[in-house]
């Protein structure tokens, strides 16, 4: 067998090595039955290796390249250029040559090939490598060909292609190349078909993706393809685009891009016979390689070839619901908990800690299991009700699913999983007597009794250590929850929710005012976040008045020497100190901090450098202060304006002592909606700080490599870890892999054991054009820069900026002093944004579908948070 060369059926499924991710899946798609698939040969990586390892200037730039970040840009250009050059000019060796030369004696002389890159680290399952490499059409002649082949093996130092290793984190010098040689179809019609929608997940809908034409026109997005839906195998949707450009063959070789004539631009490209044809051989090769499938075609003379079969990598996996009845119907408690980020396992195993249902693990999420809620008439009332508090897309995405009643009748019965959430027995005879009662000073005791129980914990936490620290930790759930569902803070926060219902109702109904609630609930008492926000501005002050460290603070210091280096400047020692005063209270809060594993603010403070900095740059000195007293007189002036109106009515004053009792009962109670939350992170450092000794003490034993390998354990395989002394390491490093993976996913908010995902979007009646619609949680309208910030860490804001991010949580509160406006992927009425954002009088719109993806930085957009719109100007 000549190692250089191997036919397309000649491939073996073990052949990845030789041949890469492409030449591997030809060599598999030309085993499925009824498949047309144009032959060819690969030039193995043998080939590659040799020529490559051979050369000691590229060796050298390899060495060299390896050492480079991403942030090194300017260095990675310049060895990228170098090494392609070298590789472009070299002499192939004589054997290789006649290896590929004796290969093209089987074609015709005249013959026109494909000549495509195929990377080992490639259309794999969790990375797809798609167009990091170079493809070359319609090549002929044997120099032409060897040219080909050099510039294809010169690709994989391509800056897009370094910059993609770098990011998915694999080797440069890993990474081996063939080269596919394949018979060239000119084809008229031509596309791209994923069996499985790759924007939402949904294995049941395939979409289709059609051309005239080579498919290099899509690919490098000069015209516009015509998208076909297909879903048990009848078209549902059809999105006809205008094709203005077409790339052809040239009769002696290469390529032509030309204009299509306009009376053919906006026909249909594929029959409907066509398109059936398609999905039928798309589902045929899905189920060969059972995986949803990126699946390049064309016809040529109403011939249909399949070029090119990959694994979807995009996609999220589908809830394992081995053993149970299906259909399934599971919806993201990340996205109720404004966390949809990948979570380590540790990190899950302590979510699972703190709720009262059993949940899923899936693509580093969990999800919750509402299938026998949603085949309950009572269940489904309850699940459509709480779902609509916390993220209104998750509600009508329900709806949707369960509006189909073939479907909804299917659902398997059995007991419920969804418990009531803060709508329980005990909290809602509390938000009675709450209501009743309306005294504020009840919220004092029970962060009394709150503090006590944490005083406790941590006594009896510093007494223990290993397997006995791990088995009280375990036995504290009850305390837990206990904690994080206080009947009495439960009560309440849903006082204060009822009260908000019943001001916007009244205050409509008797005045025609909408989302008056937002107007009062400026600078409310009780509200954990709020005061750090207000915390950290008073840390800014004091730092303001020290220039050296501002300036130490604007170089980027890192985590490990902060204080130490801070320290040797004027007014180091005192800003320490003030940071440790912050830390007593906040300093286990941080991005994402339902998730264990997260750094806190005390681990890492640089988390917070970036707010300090604006806040100093943009802020004056104690303007902060000045912010929320103006809201508290604010919310008092207009509850008198309200209440004056009220009593000019036809029974005025019990309306305007209805609304009085109202505001007071929001006024008082609506803060505490971060009280729960507050109190569980507590609770997670104290046992963070356990688990990090259980792992220093692993580390010094030389059972783990890292204190933070245990990150990549559920609990209860750190307990057996602890307890026998060993640890599987294969299994760290697929996780740790698979994490990476995940991080890049998007979660969709609610999935079936099926793969499918509903869709869902909040209602774009009556908004202007060029807009995107979301749910009003804040009322007013302002216009402004949009900063599209997806980290704190990334926080570069000016006055009057507009803050576009996926979500956000207690850690980004300080930045709400510096912003006009709000908008978000995720949230509801009672999520963290909603909440602070209507304290601090901010129009805001939460539940945008890829706002940050489709909202540029830096464009000017006007956002309505009364009607729930974002206006891109």
């Amino acid at each position: 067998m000549d190692p250089y060369i191997i036919n397309f059926s000649k491939i073996q499924s073990d052949d990845l090595g030789r041949v890469g991710g492409k030449g591997l899946n030809l060599g598999k798609l030309i085993k499925v039955l009824g498949v047309n698939v144009p032959n060819g040969f690969c030039i193995t990586t043998d080939a590659f290796i040799e020529v490559i390892r051979e050369n000691k200037y590229i060796q050298s730039l390899l060495h060299v390249l390896a050492e480079f970040k991403k942030e090194n840009r300017e260095e990675i250009s310049k060895i990228s250029l170098q090494l392609r050059r070298e590789i472009e000019s070299i002499t192939i060796p004589p054997n290789i040559e006649n290896a590929i030369l004796n290969e093209l004696l089987k074609y015709e002389s005249d013959e026109f090939f494909a000549v495509r890159s195929s990377a080992t680290a490639e259309d794999l399952p969790t990375a797809s490598f798609a167009g990091q490499q170079d493809t070359f059409l319609n090549v002929t002649g044997r120099n032409e060909i060897l040219q080909a082949i050099k510039k294809c093996w010169a690709s994989v130092y391509s800056e897009r292609a370094i910059f993609y290793r770098i990011e998915q984190g694999f080797e440069h010098d890993l990474v081996m190349l063939a080269v596919v040689i394949q018979k060239m179809v000119f084809s008229e019609v031509s596309g791209i078909m994923f069996t499985a929608d790759p924007l939402t997940s949904d294995r049941s809908t395939m979409s289709i993706d059609a051309g005239f034409g080579l498919g290099e026109a899509m690919v490098s997005g000069v015209t516009n393809p015509d998208i076909y839906k297909v879903k048990d195998g009848v078209i549902i949707s059809k999105a006809i685009g205008k094709q203005e450009t077409i790339i052809d063959a040239l009769k002696n070789g290469g390529t032509i891009s030309r204009e299509i004539s306009k009376d053919k631009q906006s026909n249909q490209v594929l029959s409907d016979e066509s398109i059936l044809e398609l999905y039928d051989v798309g589902r045929k090769i899905e189920k060969y390689f059972k995986y949803p499938q990126d699946i390049e075609w064309c016809y040529q003379k109403g011939k249909l070839y399949i070029v090119q079969s990959r694994a979807i990598t995009t996609l999220f996996p589908i809830p394992d619901a081995m053993g149970l009845e299906k259909p399934r119907v599971y919806f993201s408690t990340g996205h109720t908990q404004m966390m949809t980020d990948a979570i380590k396992p540790l990190g899950m195993s302590f979510f699972e800690l703190i709720s009262e249902i059993k949940l899923t693990r899936v693509g580093g999420r969990l999800y919750a299991d509402a299938t026998h809620d949603l085949s309950s008439a009572i269940g489904r009332k309850r699940l459509i009700m709480a779902t609509g508090k916390q993220d209104l897309l998750i509600q009508k995405a329900i709806i949707n699913l369960i509006s189909d009643a073939e479907f909804k009748s299917s659902l398997p019965k059995g007991k419920r999983n969804i418990k009531g959430g803060i709508f329980n027995v005990e909290s809602i005879f509390e938000t009675i007597r709450i209501r009743k009662n309306n005294d504020s000073k009840i919220i004092e005791e029970i962060i009394e009794d709150l503090e006590k129980q944490l005083k406790s914990l941590e006594k009896d936490l510093s007494s223990l250590s290993g397997i006995d620290a791990l088995n009280f930790i375990s036995n504290d759930k009850k305390e837990l929850l206990a904690a994080a569902y206080h009947p009495k803070m439960l009560g309440a926060i849903i006082a204060a929710i009822f009260a908000n219902e019943s001001i916007n109702k009244n205050a409509e109904r008797w005045l025609g005012e909408k989302n008056f609630a937002d107007k009062i609930s400026k600078s409310l008492k009780h509200n954990v976040t709020t005061e750090m926000g207000l915390a950290l501005c008073d840390l800014s002050d004091k730092i303001r008045d020290y220039p050296e460290i501002i300036k130490y603070l604007s170089e980027e210091p890192n985590d490990d020497d902060f204080f130490i280096n801070m320290r040797e400047l004027n007014g180091g020692e005192e800003i320490e100190s003030e940071f440790n005063n912050f830390f007593v209270k906040y300093g286990m809060r941080c991005p994402g901090e339902i998730d264990i594993t997260k750094y806190r603010f005390e681990e890492r403070p640089t988390q917070l450098v970036p707010i300090i900095l604006s806040n100093i740059r943009i802020l004056r000195r104690g303007e902060h202060l000045e912010r929320f007293h103006s809201g508290e007189i604010e919310a008092f002036e207009k509850e008198k304006e309200v209440l004056m109106l009220l009593k000019n009515l036809p029974g005025g004053n019990k309306k305007a002592k209805k609304m009085k009792r109202d505001i007071s009962i929001l006024r008082n109670f609506l803060g505490c909606r971060e009280y729960p939350k507050y109190y569980i992170v507590r609770r997670y450092q104290l046992y963070k700080s356990v688990l990090f000794k259980i792992a220093d003490n692993l580390l010094d034993n030389g059972i783990i490599l890292d204190k933070e390998d245990i990150f990549y354990l559920y609990f209860d395989e750190l307990h057996k870890t602890v307890e026998t002394g060993k640890v599987d390491y294969e299994l760290i490093n697929k996780r740790k892999n698979e994490f990476t993976h995940f991080e890049k996913l998007t979660p969709p908010r609610v999935i079936t054991s099926e793969g499918h995902v509903p869709q869902v979007s909040v209602s774009s009646k009556d908004t202007p054009e060029n807009s995107l619609t979301g749910i009003p949680v804040s009322s007013g309208v302002i216009e402004g820069r949009a900063r599209v910030i997806l980290s704190v860490e990334e926080a570069d804001l000016e006055e009057g900026d507009i803050l576009v991010t996926r979500f956000t949580d207690p850690s980004w509160t300080s930045l709400f002093s510096s912003i006009k406006g709000l908008v978000t992927e995720v949230g509801g009425f009672t999520t963290h944004g909603a909440v602070v954002a209507r304290e601090y009088g901010l129009p805001c719109v939460v539940g945008v579908e890829n706002a940050t993806k489709i909202i540029r930085d830096g464009q000017i957009v006007r956002i309505n948070g009364s009607e729930g719109y974002v206006e891109m100007l």
